[in-house]
């Protein structure tokens, strides 16, 4: 028998409580004045009842929950509130005294309390807090709680990836290498119960590594640790009770991550499945399994000789990677980078097998074109990991942190390495020192498609003209750009956008809102730009240079501005008479906004010394 340790241990305190700030003004909103309260809803493991713990703290308040051992019991809930043997009547009466009442798990509630909550929203004594999980049988008294239009329903949306990323470097005290990042999102897909539980075992099992490999942050490589969270997420697979079905579902979980063909399954079996959501068919008629979770639980789960005999290895995933890195350099070329999906390159990191450095190279390559400037120098890293003189690879790696403002790695990235690399690896280095000349005259002589509109980005549109593909996207931006002509900008930027191109988008946004007369219409491009940037992963370039610091907070301006002078977070608090706690909420919400990942961004997107000055 198998026991998991880690469930028998002292539960450790939350992780600090972050984002949600619309969601959490909401729910406080819902309890002033003339409210009645509110129903709050979502997936589970969505941070429901942490929501609206933090909205309620401090506050008076009696709580119930819902529990599936008890929903036969009347009044089960609320037997802690209420006397023995109480009629609904009676209930009604004793709990209208309560001045705000928080039902938790309203989707467990048995039938006799399910109608004591809707019958308190009717009567309006008392405020109420109502959480239910969305994808769960819900009592009908509960539910005509929104349709009836009761109190109003709060339909609880994933975490943002911004917000998901502070949560984690908050809990490990540093950040996350991106693969990591995008991998755990993948399993948990919205559900922070699951993330937390992994996150604990993977850093308690060691299996969280941080080193200069992966750019310092933290890593997780190898298979999917089973943990009785991990075990119950995926029951619906565990425990079928046909053994076809459950044979089919490791056949495809072991064919992970090329899909099997629909001829090579039972189709009574995969009907089945199907009807359940387990399984899903393309129109070619490949068949997957539908949740991201399954397929590692299963290979975790299966014997050690079953698991050789059906295992893929990497050398089978040959043709299918060409296929990958094929596709991607023909969007490359098309001038088109919107998401394209690339499983096999993405499952060999995951496993911790080597990617070959020319894929690697060419996600690499992807990624920034993207924006996405961590995940550019993640892969590009990769690719070193097992071809440490790779020029490309080293190239992109430049090219990321050169655009992200770090120029030591930049620097690093190229030195001793043969070839030329990539085109405009020259013009970035220039940047990263602080040359923009030197920059616009190296990017003047590439012949690079890309290359060249870095002449654009870095404002002199004038030295590439008639250079870039006529009636094309950068093109467009050109000549928008060698006019000044803000609303021009604008579409050259909506046309970026369209394509993928969230940093190009960003970078033409910032430069209509120098460009427009009319003030309203800067303020405009200039919010539109900064909302790009944030999600450029910290990109810092000449176009967006002083434009993300305008969007904090008074106060978060002046402690960023003190954090990336040097100050520990105990000298601001002493500074500016705080707490520490205080001045440490205030960077978490700092760096969201920023798009910063740690304290050691932060003199790069407020063009500060990293140093306080004597």
């Amino acid at each position: 028998m198998t026991t998991f340790e880690r469930d028998a241990k002292t539960l450790e305190l939350p992780w600090r409580f972050t984002g949600r700030a619309d969601e959490l003004e909401l729910v406080r909103r819902a309890l002033t004045g003339g409210h009645l309260g509110i129903v709050v809803t979502g997936p589970v493991g969505s941070g429901k009842t942490r929501l609206v713990t933090e909205a309620v703290r401090g506050t008076d308040r009696a709580r119930a929950a819902g529990t599936p051992e008890a929903r036969h019991i009347p009044f089960a809930a609320f037997a802690h509130l209420l006397p023995e043997g109480v009629s609904l009547h009676r209930a009604v009466h004793l709990l209208s005294a309560v001045r705000l009442l928080l039902v938790d798990d309203a989707h467990l509630l048995d039938d006799a309390s399910a109608a004591l909550v809707h019958q308190l929203a009717v009567h309006g004594r008392t405020r109420l807090v109502v959480v239910a999980t969305d994808d769960a049988p819900c009592p009908g008294a509960v539910s005509r709680l929104w349709t009836g239009e009761l109190l109003p329903r709060l339909a609880l949306e994933p975490l943002p990836r911004a917000d998901a990323e502070q949560l984690l470097a908050a809990g490990l005290g540093g950040p996350l290498e991106p693969l990591t990042h995008n991998r755990l999102l993948h399993l948990c897909r919205g559900d922070l119960r699951l993330l937390r539980d992994l996150v604990d075992t993977l850093r308690e099992r060691g299996l969280l590594t941080r080193g200069q490999d992966t750019g310092d942050s933290w890593s997780w490589r190898g298979p999917l640790p089973t943990t009785a969270t991990v075990r119950d997420r995926a029951a619906q697979v565990l425990e079928r009770p046909h053994r076809e079905e459950r044979t089919a579902l490791e056949r495809l979980a072991f064919a992970e991550p090329l899909p099997l063909a629909i001829d090579e399954l039972d189709l009574r079996v995969l009907e089945a499945l199907e009807a359940e959501d387990l399984v899903r068919v393309d129109d070619d008629g490949a068949v997957r399994l539908a949740r991201p979770l399954h397929g590692p639980v299963l290979r975790a789960a299966a014997g050690r000789l079953r698991a050789r005999r059906l295992t893929r290895t990497a050398d089978q995933c040959g043709a299918a990677l060409a296929a990958e890195t094929a596709a991607l350099n023909e969007r490359i070329e098309q001038n088109d980078v919107r998401a394209l999906p690339a499983p096999v390159g993405e499952w060999l990191a995951q496993e911790g097998a080597p990617v070959p450095a020319g894929h690697a190279a060419v996600r690499a390559r992807f990624s920034r074109l993207r924006g996405e400037l961590r995940e550019a120098a993640a892969w590009a890293r990769e690719g070193l990991r097992d071809a440490p003189g790779d020029a490309t690879c080293g190239a992109e790696l430049a090219l990321a942190a050169a655009q992200s403002g770090d120029t030591a790695v930049a620097e690093e990235a190229m030195a001793g390495r043969l070839g030329p690399g990539p085109a405009g690896v020259a013009a970035w280095l220039a940047v990263a020192r602080g040359d923009v000349e030197a920059a616009v005259l190296e990017a003047f002589g590439e012949q690079d498609t890309y290359a060249l509109y870095d002449a654009v980005r870095l404002g002199a549109p004038e030295k590439v003209a008639g250079r870039l593909p006529s009636q094309g996207v950068f093109a467009l931006h050109a000549e928008a750009l060698a006019r000044a002509d803000g609303p021009a900008l604008d579409l050259a930027a909506e046309a970026l956008e369209e394509r993928g191109f969230l940093l190009f988008a960003a970078e033409a946004r910032a430069q209509a809102a120098g460009a427009h007369r009319d003030p309203h219409a800067a303020r405009t491009s200039r919010t539109r730009a900064v909302a790009l940037a944030r999600r450029c992963q910290g990109a810092r370039t000449p176009a967006l240079s002083g434009l993300v610091l305008g969007e904090l907070t008074a106060r978060q301006r002046q402690i960023v501005t003190l954090a990336a002078a040097g100050l520990s977070n105990r000298q601001i608090a002493e500074r500016l008479t705080l707490s520490v706690r205080t001045v440490g909420n205030h960077l978490y919400g700092a760096y969201a906004r920023l798009g910063a990942s740690d304290r050691a961004s932060l003199p790069w997107v407020t063009d500060l010394p990293a140093t306080w000055p004597a």
